[in-house]
């Protein structure tokens, strides 16, 4: 019976190209009006959590008491570290760079100084920390800021040699100002420069010592408002540090010497130091050595004290690297860094500085590393960091992102990862340990898998909006490093990061993964717990190099496994067994070619518990011509099978019985049905060369113009393979992988013909799409088709099925969709020996744009995953009867409803790079389309289940994340969250399970978002508190005689120095205030949670007993005025006694 549908007629009237007509013959039940539970109110889009390296860091700030630290980075960004799991990102809107960082002390706030001359007061007792007040200077430049302990009177330093005072409280300047020309010699004429230090004497709080660049340095009177001592040093000077008896201060100098200056000896220092300049014999001064950066001068009370210096080497250390150097007593240690050192601090047990300082741990920022050095042990070892902080080790180049993982994944690969940890670390906890971690209720397991540009991949647990790396995989050690002279000089060839990883495919259930580097190679790996040697690495060496037969008629794009090419691929020899195990002969062909671009290890591989490599599938050369990238990648732990593609067509490995079972070009793929015209070329004249990780704005080519097929049956076993084993000499890429080692804020990151879809071949009006886009002309344009995605599924593969059978869809770059049906043999031992048979069945649909992501849907609309086999270790110790069992386990579908009726029908998702279509199978109609977009183009489309259905996930060049519902198409949510920027972003970005997404917001950082409103309205519980209520700790005794004839720290009123009754009010156009978002109500809101309830009770505590104190005086002055009352009427009776009335 025959059933018309109008929707179904108009969208088959629509589409000229479908091979569905309007009137279908319908084979099981269709029904397609599914209630679908996602609605609008679901979404809502947010940031959750920033982690990774901060980029480009400037500053660096620390709070002894709240243990807690904090950068600033040179785009205005502010990131705090807690205890491990305890982060913070928060961004200044000017974007300005951050100049310096200071904490108010134990009070849940924090000093900005930023480069456009603005000063800003954070809240940190919120979860998102926000800005109180800031202060936008307009006549000066601010070039040094700082904040006493326990004071609210901020001194800033200014390019002009002036220091002004804020209130940090009300953010108001205070009319006392230290001028530059009060300051120095009466009788100097020069301008001493910037201010570059200030610190107060930490024995008298009323006497400051100012550092001008220029080697001046004056300690000045606050109470007498005059310069009482000035010191001057021919050097300019870089810092200065003060001992804590408020006696002595250390000075450091371009010139790489430190100078240590008495308090009261102006003169001359009392001593100079030169800690890495060589002493001549004769006495004279030694050689200048490099500017001292930064100088901290602590004290031990039991032992001598440390000086910390960065910096000041001496100038014939040429390639040398960054030092810090420690000097306690007679030793001097002289720690190498790996980055330029940008900031360090000493931490130390008292945050008072008229005390002994005990350090204990050294903070060293580096460019690209954090590192914390123990200063108690000898040797001083490094803490071993437990931040997230290796993202950048290597650029990363791609990223996939997994939530709802199996559960027992995380501990398996926790407990491979952590026998990879180095040795020698402090044995002492990580000293960072302020904050409390959220109380979210959000448990799912989720991992966030990297690819970088050394060929490493790395495993991150980013459960509960943590990230800890558990497993590192090094993927280059499959390779052998070592070139031969000739190749090395090879003209117009690099080998830059030859094992770049460029695509990623990972089977969680089956642990099985799948790399592609940019050499073409794909590597397999098993996951194992058991060490193993294996003595040779399995190796496939594959042809993919297509010539068109000469035809002008669309039917004559090869047989699709019905006629033979007229061009067979010439020294392919039939091979029906397994690989070889010496290199096979036909690889000296007499086209030069069948060499790979990177040579596989022949000496045997000593493989660690965790991914173990089970076969290395390679292009190799073909004519003189280097092979194509590979663009997309799927493997399938139920089949057994891992397929790639590039442009030129697809490959199908069995990784069981290490064959190719297909290997096929993009245009036979269609058969005799092939839409396209496509015209003969020359291959010679059009030629272009292999792209590695390239430059966005090289526009290299993403495949060859000249397609030759190597088959001409469609079945395994075939003479379609080739089996190596090491064979051929390792070959260099045609163009230059110009994907750079080092972190640049440029680095780009896109292959040419990305893995999810981007089509290189559609030519667009804006600078984005035409910088993508291939330099192909429009005469090529149709016959450089490239595979751009795949599906493995169980599914109806032909029109009117009504049997489920294994099947694998392709699509392409110019919006197709072709199915070929998979034809397995039966598990256990014929799976081992019978072939893998694999039909093409044409085409299933054509979209507008390249193909992007494709998914099922059962009858209900919920997503079908596609089949899989369950782990199973692969390195069992048992005898050979138990071995086969193991392997015998049967592969299982995860449908939700337990047994796809075969009575009824499915949903197929395509999303292209403009629009998506559900079709109905097994009727190939399609039931619902949607026009994403017109004029931009979609960069990552994912199909994903949320909590109450499914739904179609799209992140847009033009900055939109969209979802719409399935199957039914309707837009659910559209935020312009992102404009597209950086390259970067486009290539990492991803949607996972259950309203996640991630990508790479900088070199070193990942940002992860949410698009859920129930993760939404839970982030504010499950972000972990900065601020935590801690008691400050005693002030230091002043001991007996200190304080009987003084001596020890002198205390100074600055409210009544400072304030507008002494000092008046400060000039009106020096700086505008500007009160932030939070103002006074986000200090008396702090923090949500038990914690800022015992804050908020504290205060409340605090303020009620004062309230009684008031109260306890007040009753205590009416009582003495009660007393005097009655007092003087009594005298008043006595003197009136004896008068009478009229006698007073």
């Amino acid at each position: 019976m025959k059933k018309f549908n109008i929707r179904k007629v108009l969208d088959g009237l629509k589409e000229a190209s479908s091979s569905s007509t309007p009137s279908v013959q319908v084979g099981p039940q269709e029904n397609h009006l599914i209630q679908e539970s996602l609605q609008s109110e679901h979404f809502q889009l947010c940031k959750t959590v920033r982690h990774g390296f901060p980029y480009q860091p400037s500053s660096m700030a620390f709070d002894p008491v709240q243990k807690i630290l904090a950068f600033g980075t040179q785009s205005g960004a502010l990131r705090f570290f807690g205890r491990p799991g305890v982060e913070c990102y928060c961004q200044h809107e000017s974007g300005a760079a951050v100049i310096q960082l200071q904490f108010l002390i134990n009070e849940g706030a924090l000093v900005s100084a930023l480069a456009d001359d603005s000063v800003h007061l954070w809240n940190l007792r919120q979860k998102r920390p926000a800005i109180l007040h800031s202060l936008k200077f307009s006549k000066e430049r601010i070039t040094y800021v700082h904040l006493p302990f326990q004071s609210k009177w901020l001194y800033i330093g200014t390019e002009r040699g002036n220091i002004h005072i804020v209130n940090v409280e009300s953010f108001t300047l205070s009319g006392y100002v230290i001028m530059w020309n009060k300051a120095i010699e009466l009788s100097s004429k020069a301008h001493p420069g910037p201010v570059v230090h200030i610190t107060d004497n930490p024995m008298d709080e009323g006497k400051l010592i100012i550092g001008f660049e220029s080697g001046i340095v004056v300690m000045w009177d606050l109470k007498s408002k005059k310069a009482e001592y000035r010191y001057t040093y021919d050097e300019a000077i870089h810092s200065v540090a003060w001992h804590h008896e408020g006696k002595q201060f250390i000075c450091s100098h371009s010139d790489g010497t430190l100078t240590i200056w008495n308090v009261r000896g102006q003169g001359k220092p009392i001593q100079t130091i030169t800690p890495h300049g060589k002493q001549p014999k004769d006495g004279k001064k030694p050689e200048p050595c490099k500017p001292i950066l930064k100088v901290e001068y602590k004290t031990t009370r039991n032992g001598e004290p440390f000086i910390i210096l960065s910096g000041g080497l001496s100038y014939d250390t040429v390639g040398r690297r960054p030092c810090l150097t420690v000097m306690h007593g007679k030793s001097t240690a002289v720690l190498e860094m790996d980055y330029p050192i940008v900031d360090f601090l000493t931490l130390c047990e008292t945050p008072y500085p008229n005390d002994f300082q005990e350090p204990y741990a050294v903070v060293v920022l580096l460019e690209k590393d954090l590192v914390v050095i123990d200063l108690a042990q000898n040797g001083y070892p490094i803490f071993e960091n437990p931040y997230p902080l290796t993202i950048h080790e290597s650029p990363v180049t791609c990223c996939e992102y997994f939530a709802d993982c199996p559960a027992d994944l995380i501990p398996a690969l926790y407990s491979v990862g952590s026998r990879q940890k180095r040795q020698g670390y402090s044995k002492k906890e990580w000293p960072i340990s302020g904050g409390n971690w959220g109380q979210g209720t959000q448990s799912y397991p989720e991992i966030i898998i990297t690819g970088h540009a050394d060929g490493t991949v790395k495993f991150w647990d980013a459960s509960a909006i943590m990230l800890q790396v558990l497993y590192k995989l090094k993927t280059a050690k499959v390779f052998d490093r070592n070139r031969s002279k000739e190749d090395k000089g090879s003209a117009d060839m690099s080998d830059e990061d030859p094992f770049a990883i460029q695509i990623m495919a990972w089977c969680p259930e089956s642990r099985m993964l799948c790399v592609a580097g940019v050499s073409a190679n794909v590597i397999i790996y098993r996951f194992s717990k058991l060490e193993v040697t294996t003595e040779v690495v399995q190796l496939l060496e594959v042809r993919m190099q297509y010539e068109l037969n000469d035809m002008e008629s669309p039917d004559g794009g090869g047989g699709g496994g019905e006629q033979t090419p007229a061009l067979p691929t010439p020294g392919a020899s039939p091979q029906t067994s397994g690989p070889p195990s010496h290199p096979s002969t036909s690889s000296n062909n007499s086209d030069g070619g069948n060499m790979p671009c990177l040579k596989v290890r022949s000496t045997p591989l000593k493989q660690s518990a965790g991914y173990q490599v089970d076969l290395v599938v390679q292009l190799v050369w073909v004519s003189g011509e280097p092979p194509q990238q590979i663009t997309s990648l799927a493997l399938n732990s139920s089949y057994g099978l891992v397929v790639f593609g590039n442009s030129n067509g697809l490959a199908v490995v069995d990784y069981i019985q290490k064959t190719v079972v297909l290997n096929l070009g993009t245009v036979e793929l269609y058969g005799a049905n092939d839409p396209y015209q496509r015209q003969p070329r020359s291959p010679r004249k059009t030629r272009q060369p292999s792209g590695g990780l390239c430059d966005i704005n090289e526009g290299s080519a993403t495949s060859e113009d000249r397609c030759k097929s190597p088959t001409s049956v469609l079945t395994s076993n075939s003479n379609l393979q080739q089996f190596y084993n090491g064979g051929g000499r390792g070959a260099k890429m045609s163009r230059k992988l110009s994907l750079p080692t080092e972190l640049k804020p440029d680095l780009v990151l896109l292959s040419v013909c990305p893995p999810r879809g981007a089509n290189p071949l559609d030519h667009r009006d804006n600078s984005f799409s035409r910088s993508r886009s291939s330099s192909v002309t429009s005469i090529d344009k149709e016959a450089r088709e490239a595979i751009s995605s795949f599906h493995f599924c169980e599914t109806f593969v032909r029109k009117g099925d009504s049997a489920l059978t294994p099947c694998l869809n392709v699509g392409t770059t110019l919006g197709t969709v072709l199915a070929l049906a998979l034809t397995l043999p039966p598990a256990g031992e014929q799976r081992q020996l019978q072939p893998v048979i694999i039909s093409p069945t044409g085409m299933l649909v054509r979209l507008k744009g390249s193909i992007m992501r494709m998914a099922i849907l059962d009858s209900t609309g919920s997503v079908l995953p596609p089949p899989y086999e369950p782990w199973f270790e692969p390195n069992v110790t048992v005898d050979g009867e138990e071995r086969e069992k193991v392997r015998k386990r049967r592969p299982v579908s995860v449908s939700p409803s337990t047994s796809q009726d075969l009575n009824e029908s499915q949903y197929a998702v395509v999303c292209s790079e403009k629009q998506a279509k559900v079709i109905s199978l097994p009727s190939q109609t399609c039931i619902h389309k949607q026009s994403i977009t017109e004029t931009s183009f979609i960069l990552r489309a994912d199909v994903v289940q949320m909590n109450l259905g499914a739904c179609l996930a799209c992140f847009c060049a033009n900055g939109h994340i969209m979802t719409l519902s399935l199957p039914g198409l309707r837009p659910l949510m559209d935020v312009n969250y992102l404009p597209l920027t950086d390259m970067r972003i486009a290539r990492t970005f991803c949607f996972t399970n259950l309203g996640q997404a991630m990508y790479l917001c900088s070199p070193t950082e990942v940002q992860r978002i949410t698009y859920s409103q129930d993760t939404c309205e839970n982030l504010q519980e499950m972000l972990g508190e900065l601020f935590t209520p801690v008691e400050t700790p005693e002030a230091p005794n002043r001991g007996f005689f200190k304080g009987l004839f003084g001596g020890g720290a002198q205390s100074l009123d600055r409210e009544e120095l400072f304030g507008e009754i002494s000092s008046g009010k400060a000039s009106r156009g020096l700086a505008q205030h500007i009160p932030g978002p939070g103002g006074l109500e986000g200090m008396k809101g702090a923090a949500s949670g038990v914690v800022g309830d015992l804050a908020r009770a504290r205060i409340a505590l605090d303020e009620r007993g004062q309230k009684l104190g008031e109260l306890d005086e007040r009753t205590a002055a009416m009582m003495a005025s009660a007393d005097s009352f009655s007092k003087h009427a009594h005298d008043m009776m006595l003197k009136c006694k004896d008068k009478k009335w009229y006698q007073i």
